[in-house]
This record gives structure tokens, C-alpha cells and sequence, in this order.
């Protein structure tokens, strides 16, 4: 059975979460675990005896969203495990798909990727990082959880080498965390991410039209009071999402392009820059526009 670290003190409610500083490369050498980045909502998971409570990175309870994972942890223990809820569509975490299912209300895709243990029964924040991933695991192993429950697999040693195996298989990335470091509910440097790719919302200015949904998104981005074209994003949606993207924006168009600076393009609906893509691009041509280009997502201002 796992060893449970006694405390004297009550289980917290929402613990606010420690995130990853970006760096442009990978640590190396000994002393850091690196995992793969998923790209989901990060929730952290509460059990306390039948209760069951599913805590978004902000603190809201989206148990009922997250009723099928809650519903599989089956642990008689006091816990609190911190993780990532996610699709995979085409061998990858997608952002959009988990999006368009949660809009639907379908949970049959939904799993949870366990990445770190906050409590059980009692408080392990104080303990390393290496040492909570091992109770983790233990508590995997201990109580048979299965998908919808994932644990979290990590390597140590050259980070670098496990981020350009990601890039090649289009990952978001890794993160890299201290394996001697406690959890601390803010921004550090124990953990760092590495990204394969930029990420970053655009305001939606426009887009082309096709039989069931969108062909493309026209994009924009604010420079002070300018409003300036960022070029189009094509990829990255399914039907279902493409559907969707469409009946938001129509709730929006506008008769004249928003842009500060007007830009010819025949088939756009132009549409007031209420709606952000969250957009994935590799970087940006001298002629200022998104290269490589993918969407992640859709929101409101």
C-alpha cells in the first residue's frame, strides 16, 4: 500500500495550482522529471470519502462536467490529485475536440492525465516532487485505476531529447520539473515548459463561409488603438467544431471590416471582434502574418 504522510491539519478545498515558466530549452542532466504537455483543462480532482468535487486552474467545481472521471475514482482515502482533462483525436491532446464534446455534453472521450498528488490523507505539498509522482503512481497501482484515469508517465535525464521526440510527433511540448522541489501554488521555476510551437489568442475579424460551417478565420491583433490583420487560420477544427465556430460568429457579423487598415478579401464575412482563436503558429513572415497557423479553440472576449 502506498505510505500515507499524517497530518494533523483539515483537507483543504481548492488548492491554487503551481505553473511552469516558459524557457526556450530543456534542462539537462540529472535531477528533473519531464513529462509531456497536454493540452486539456487543467483540473484538480478532490475525494473525500463519497464526495467528489473536479476544481478547474481558476477554483470553479466542474464535477458535473467531469461526472464519468470523478465517478472512477474509486479510492477510500482522502485525496486531492492534479492533472490535465483532455481528448486525443489523431493520436494527440486537442484542444478544440475537448471543447465541442464539453459543449455537447459528451463525456465518452474525456480522460484524466494524473501528473501530481496534493494529498493523502494528510498534506504532501512539503514533499519532493519525485516522492509525490511515486505515491502517485503507487496509488495507481494500489486501487487498479483505469481509463478514464491515466498516470502520467515521466523520463529523467535529457529533456532536450525528449522535447524534439515531441516536436516530431506535433506535441504542444514538456514540462520539466525539479525532482527534489515541493509544490508551491505559483509561477516557478521548478517547473519550466517547453513549447514546440507558439500559442496565442486572436481577436476573429472575419471568415469564409463552406456548405456546413467555416473554411477559415480571418485574424486580427490590437497594437495600441490599431486593430491589424494577422492573416488566416484554415486547420485544426473537425465538422462538428467547424459548425460551431460558425454560429457564434453569426451572432456577430458586421457589414465592414473592422481592420484599421482594410484589406481586400471577396469572401470574408466580416464580423465584430467579440471572439478570440486560440491559435498555434510557428512564427510570424517578415510581412507580419501567422506562418503555420492551426486552431486550438475558440472563446469570448
Amino acid at each position: 500500500m502506498a505510505k500515507r504522510i499524517k497530518a494533523p491539519s483539515a483537507m483543504p478545498g481548492f488548492i491554487k495550482p503551481q505553473l511552469a515558466t516558459l524557457k526556450s530549452r530543456a534542462p539537462s542532466g540529472a535531477g528533473w522529471l519531464h513529462e509531456i504537455k497536454y493540452d486539456g483543462y487543467r483540473t484538480q480532482f478532490l475525494i473525500d470519502g463519497d464526495e467528489r468535487k473536479a476544481f478547474t486552474r481558476n477554483g470553479l467545481n466542474w464535477v458535473k462536467r467531469f461526472s464519468v472521471i470523478a465517478g472512477a475514482l474509486d479510492v477510500p482515502a482522502q485525496a486531492i490529485i492534479d492533472g490535465e482533462v483532455v481528448v486525443v483525436h489523431d493520436g494527440r491532446t486537442n484542444f478544440s475536440e475537448l471543447q465541442a464534446d464539453l459543449a455537447r455534453g459528451d463525456q465518452d472521450r474525456l480522460l484524466f492525465y494524473a501528473f501530481d498528488l496534493l494529498w493523502l490523507d494528510g498534506d504532501l505539498r512539503s514533499q519532493p516532487q519525485a516522492e509525490r509522482k511515486r505515491l502517485l503512481k503507487e496509488l495507481f497501482d494500489d486501487h487498479d485505476l483505469r481509463p478514464p484515469l491515466m498516470y502520467s508517465e515521466h523520463l529523467e535525464g535529457d529533456g532536450q531529447q525528449l522535447f524534439e521526440h515531441a516536436s516530431q510527433l506535433n506535441y504542444e511540448g514538456i514540462v520539466s520539473k525539479r525532482a527534489d522541489a515541493p509544490y508551491r501554488s505559483e509561477r516557478t521555476e521548478a517547473w519550466v515548459k517547453i513549447k514546440a510551437v507558439q500559442r496565442e489568442k486572436f481577436p476573429v475579424v472575419g471568415f469564409v463561409k463552406d456548405p456546413t460551417g467555416v473554411a477559415a478565420l480571418y485574424l486580427g491583433k490590437r497594437e495600441g488603438k490599431e486593430l491589424l490583420y494577422m492573416g488566416k487560420v484554415g486547420t485544426g477544427w473537425s465538422r462538428t467544431v467547424s459548425g460551431q465556430i460558425r454560429k457564434q460568429l453569426e451572432t456577430v457579423v458586421s457589414p465592414k471590416s473592422k481592420l484599421t487598415k482594410p484589406i481586400r478579401k471577396p469572401k470574408a464575412t466580416w464580423v465584430e471582434p467579440k471572439f478570440y482563436a486560440e491559435v498555434e503558429y510557428r512564427d510570424i513572415t517578415s510581412e507580419g502574418l501567422l506562418r503555420a497557423s492551426s486552431f486550438k479553440g475558440l472563446t469570448g472576449k
